[in-house]
This record gives C-alpha cells, sequence and structure tokens, in this order.
C-alpha cells in the first residue's frame, strides 16, 4: 500500500514568506494549497515552480471571513482529500503612528488577518486533522519577535503576534489527543517586499532613523520546511530565525 502524498496548506502564499515557504514545501515533494487575497499573486507562486505544477493550487481567500476559510478548508479537502500541514502565515501591520492616532478600522483590519485568521484556519484545520485517516497533523503559526521587543509605532502588530504565541501554547496542548502538533517561527527581518525599507533606514527605539541588516527568505523557507518534516512524536515548539546583527537582543 503506497503511502498519500504529504499536503500543506500555506496563507499568504502570493509573496514573501508565504511564498518562499510554500515552493520550498513543494520542492521537498509535498502537495501545497496556496491561499491569499489576490489571485493573480497566487497565480505567480505557481508558475514560480520550476515544474510538477499539478502538485500546487491557489485558492483565493480572505482569512479574516468564515465563510471564505471555510470554503478554503473544504476546496482543499475535496482536491487532495486530507491536510498534514498548515502554515498560517497571512499578516499585515497598520501605519507606524501614534497610538492615538490610529483608527479603529486599522487596529480591527490587522486583528482580523493576523489573528482572526489563524485561529478561523486553526478551527478547520482541527475538524480536518481530527476526522483523517491517520489522523493528525502540523500546525505552524508565523508569529514575530516583535512579540518580545515591539518597534516603536507598532501596537496592533505587536499586539497580535504577541497574542499568536498564546494561540501556539493553546493549539499544542489541545491537538495532544488527536496527534495535532503546533510550532511557531519567529522571524526577524528576512528580505522580502515587505522589509524593503529596512535597507533604507527603520525608526530605532532611540529615536533614530538606521538601516538594519536582513537576511535571505530562503532560510526560513528551509527552516519551514524542517518544522514540517519531523514525524508527530517531535516538534520545535517556537523557533526564532533572525539576521544575525539586526538589533534584537542586548541593545542593539
Amino acid at each position: 500500500m503506497s503511502t498519500p502524498p504529504k499536503v500543506a496548506l500555506v496563507t499568504g502564499a502570493g509573496s514573501g514568506i508565504g511564498r518562499a515557504s510554500a515552493l520550498a514545501l513543494h520542492a521537498a515533494g509535498w502537495h501545497v494549497a496556496l491561499a491569499g487575497r489576490r489571485a493573480e499573486a497566487l497565480q505567480q507562486t505557481v508558475e514560480a515552480a520550476p515544474a510538477a505544477r499539478e502538485r500546487l493550487l491557489a485558492v483565493p481567500c480572505d482569512v479574516g471571513d468564515p465563510v471564505s476559510v471555510k470554503a478554503l478548508f473544504a476546496t482543499v479537502h475535496n482536491t487532495f482529500g486530507r491536510l498534514d500541514l498548515l502554515f498560517n502565515n497571512a499578516g499585515m501591520g497598520a501605519p507606524a503612528v501614534p497610538i492615538e492616532e490610529l483608527s479603529f478600522e486599522q487596529w480591527q483590519a490587522v486583528v482580523a488577518v493576523n489573528l482572526t485568521g489563524p485561529f478561523l484556519c486553526t478551527q478547520e484545520a482541527f475538524r480536518l486533522m481530527k476526522s483523517q485517516s491517520p489522523q493528525g497533523g502540523r500546525i505552524i503559526n508565523n508569529g514575530s519577535i516583535s512579540a518580545y521587543a515591539p518597534r516603536p509605532l507598532s501596537a496592533p502588530y505587536t499586539s497580535t503576534k504577541h497574542a499568536i504565541s498564546g494561540l501556539t501554547r493553546s493549539t499544542a496542548l489541545d491537538g495532544r489527543p488527536y496527534h495535532i502538533a503546533c510550532s511557531q517561527i519567529d522571524i526577524g527581518n528576512a528580505a522580502t517586499e515587505m522589509t524593503d525599507r529596512m535597507t533604507r533606514g527603520v525608526l530605532q527605539a532611540n529615536g533614530e532613523m538606521k538601516p538594519e541588516p536582513r537576511m535571505d527568505v530562503k532560510h526560513v523557507a528551509d527552516a519551514v520546511v524542517h518544522m514540517a518534516s519531523l514525524p508527530l512524536e517531535a516538534n520545535v515548539l517556537f523557533m526564532t530565525v533572525m539576521a544575525t546583527d539586526m538589533p534584537f537582543v542586548g541593545r542593539g
């Protein structure tokens, strides 16, 4: 009896860390569902795969919308028959302005994508992973080192990423009886379009603007593949992957 192919779902797969991780999983032999708001960006991720594109499935989805998330997981289940890995990667930030200038809508948008989205996707992943045979799977949450050392003017992003650490721990605990492992990868300064501004200067805690070093996003993707490749009896609960010389530990 042949072993069924491993199936992964990556949110925010249209760019940056999501695209790199989806392609790395695909290169490692996984079937990968790509989720994101922009259909054209997801298609670009598919076209970036050098071969075996039939193992990639692009599904436009708003992770903050319960109806959209249910439709996403139904499509994955109907197409691949199971789910072995969910990478809750989709995320966004708010404008870097004083907290009193943030609108309620800006706060709500960040919470919807960064916290409600992973919660909704985790719910659906649990339903599927508990009912499939063999039972179980793995969920990886994209956290951030900002959860432990925030940047100035980042209350919505920092708050949601801090909350993700709680979701990771609760998911890891609640998943134990069903062979569902949960991990978190905290990333610092991966070289993506989102972090291009860091090469020009980023606001520091002392008020200065300084450029910050970045690392190749490939290192993040490789780490995700490693975490995903472990047997369910083993789990990397938290991993930090960061540019070595970025101002995080100590005083920068």
